[in-house]
């Protein structure tokens, strides 16, 4: 009776711990941070991270430009504003292209890519990335003040954003490390690896100091979990590429530890068996 107490203890102090993890992380991916101007009359452009592209040093930003007072056009109560001017959108040069859009116009979502700088995914999962990202609006040849809303939709990434000083640009660094639950889990990863390992190696250590020959079902286990490991790895989220942290900390060494018990006890067992067989009865 009191192993399930404990046992019930520990399920509920597990959940709420997880709850309070996932409700922390939700929090920070739900924040946006706003940057730029207050002015009545402004640009707002709501700046959304769709993807980030590891391995290709890039991310998706998803852009929504909405121009604000007189220097919008409001047709119907549900439609969004069309620019009074023609309206171009400088971006930071870390951002592949500007935008352009044409006067009375209905605005459209645009998707953009931007460059990182800083980090190797070989660092996975401790991998941390850096970028900037700027707007400049100038609306009929004439500077306009802008203002950004910036938000992160990719879970696999926390993005922390740092305002930077400017006048009527918007202008943020950015930061970008894996999130808090694919950390977990890829730390959680490692420790079974390595958990994994230690079991064949105590299994194998018993079959080798035992007097037996080949045991079948001892080697079928190995073999298993030699094949196993690897399946295993390929779950890691991020698709990470042989050779990342995760590799060198626990996957290679885990598969060699175990392909070595498993050839040792194969060697062992057939050499056992051979002495076996021209024991005299």
């Amino acid at each position: 009776m009191r192993v399930l107490v404990l046992i019930a203890i520990l399920i509920v102090v597990a959940v709420a711990v997880g709850s309070w993890l996932q409700f922390t992380e939700r929090q920070t991916a739900d924040t946006v941070h706003t940057v730029g101007s207050s002015a009545a009359d402004r640009v707002d452009v709501e700046a959304a991270v769709q993807s980030v592209d590891a391995a290709g040093r890039e991310l998706v930003l998803r852009v929504w430009v909405t121009p604000r007072g007189s220097l919008g056009e409001q047709d119907g109560a549900a439609a969004p504003a069309a620019p009074a001017a023609d309206l171009s959108l400088q971006t930071s040069g870390a951002t592949l292209g500007d935008l352009e859009f044409a006067a009375h116009e209905r605005l459209a979502t645009r998707d953009v890519q931007v460059a990182l700088t800083g980090g190797s995914i070989s660092d996975y999962p401790f991998d941390t990335y850096e970028t900037d990202i700027a707007f400049r609006a100038q609306m009929g040849g004439e500077q306009v003040p802008v203002r950004m809303l910036f938000s992160n939709n990719d879970t696999l990434f926390s993005v922390s954003a740092e305002p930077a000083p400017a006048r009527q640009e918007a202008v943020v660094a950015l930061r970008l490390a894996r999130s808090g639950s694919l950390l977990v889990f890829a730390v959680f990863m490692m420790v079974a690896m390595w958990a994994l390992a230690a079991s064949v190696l105590i299994g194998a250590w018993y079959l080798t100091t035992g007097s037996e020959g080949l045991v079948w079902p001892g080697l079928a286990w190995m073999a298993a979990t030699l094949f196993a490991l690897a399946a295993f790895r390929n779950t890691a989220p991020g698709t990470p590429p042989i050779g990342c942290v995760l590799d060198w900390f626990a996957f290679l060494w885990a598969e060699s530890i175990i392909a070595l018990c498993l050839v040792t006890v194969v060697i062992t067992g057939v050499n056992k068996s051979l002495h076996q067989e021209t024991r005299p009865t």
